[in-house]
């Protein structure tokens, strides 16, 4: 029932300027530039509206489902694009203006100049997700157009699609293993449809992390697939609205206006 909503959380593919909920430069979506989601929503419902990029979201459904006592995660998306959630203290971490994860734009070590769908070239999305991999197999005279075909392709044995597959988390390792330096997880967890092909994905992660970084880093830490699936935005963007909620100053004013 309308009266019983509290809010209503929404993910985007793409970075979220955090304070109005607006996509800046989303590289897939460029039409949504700059678009004010949560005015749009608000049409039709009068309760807060918070809009946040997907993999964040993902990153708190993950969190709180499978996660819920590891204070420090990193979420990665491994799918048509590339990103990365923080929860570090507990807490997700947007950096100053919604930007923090933006791990697909990172620069990949020993990539080629390839060019990427933000204008720049040698990026992890642009040779490491899945339209990068579907492009190397094209090379190959192998068809794999989605991410789906990728993943069937691997599970039913194509050697050749378990090797770009597994390349492409090497790559990924190679970022990932700056990140545990820098942030030093307890629990990277591996999301997005790609991580479905099984262990050839997270093989490639966990063989380059665990050789590239410092044993005091990768002592405690685990390198695991997502648990919750396709439901890991919905539990997250119900996450965010119930935080949002409960923040000391909403609680305060509820209590206020029962009491007048």
């Amino acid at each position: 029932q309308p009266r019983e909503l509290i809010g209503i959380g929404i993910g985007v593919p793409g970075p979220v300027e955090h304070s109005s909920g607006r996509p800046m430069r989303p590289p897939i979506m460029p039409g949504w530039d700059g678009y004010d989601v949560p005015a749009h929503v608000r049409r039709d419902f009068d309760v807060p509206v918070l809009v946040d990029n997907d993999v964040n979201i993902m990153a708190l459904g993950e969190h709180a489902m499978a996660h819920p006592d590891v204070e420090h995660l990193l979420f990665v998306k491994v799918a048509t694009g590339i990103g990365a959630g923080i929860i570090s203290g507990g807490r997700l971490h947007r950096g100053a203006v919604g930007a923090a994860g933006d791990l697909g734009h990172v620069a990949a070590p020993h990539a080629p100049d390839v060019l990427c769908s933000c204008g720049n070239v040698g990026c992890l999305e642009a040779v490491a997700s899945g339209p990068a991999i579907s492009k190397a197999l094209k090379e190959i005279d192998i068809v794999a157009e989605s991410n789906r075909d990728i993943v069937d392709l691997v599970r039913g044995g194509n050697i050749p699609a378990a090797l770009s597959v597994r390349q492409a988390g090497r790559t990924i390792g190679e970022v990932l293993a700056t990140c545990v330096s820098l942030l030093n997880p307890q629990v990277i967890v591996i999301g997005g449809s790609l991580v479905q092909a099984g262990e050839s994905l997270i093989a490639g992660v966990r063989e380059v992390v665990y050789g590239r970084s410092l044993p005091l880093a990768t002592g405690v830490l685990q390198i695991v697939p997502a648990t919750t699936g396709v439901q890991a935005g919905v539990i997250g963007a119900a996450t965010m609205v119930i935080q949002h909620a409960l923040t000391a100053d909403r609680v305060d004013l509820a209590i206020a206006q029962s009491a007048s």
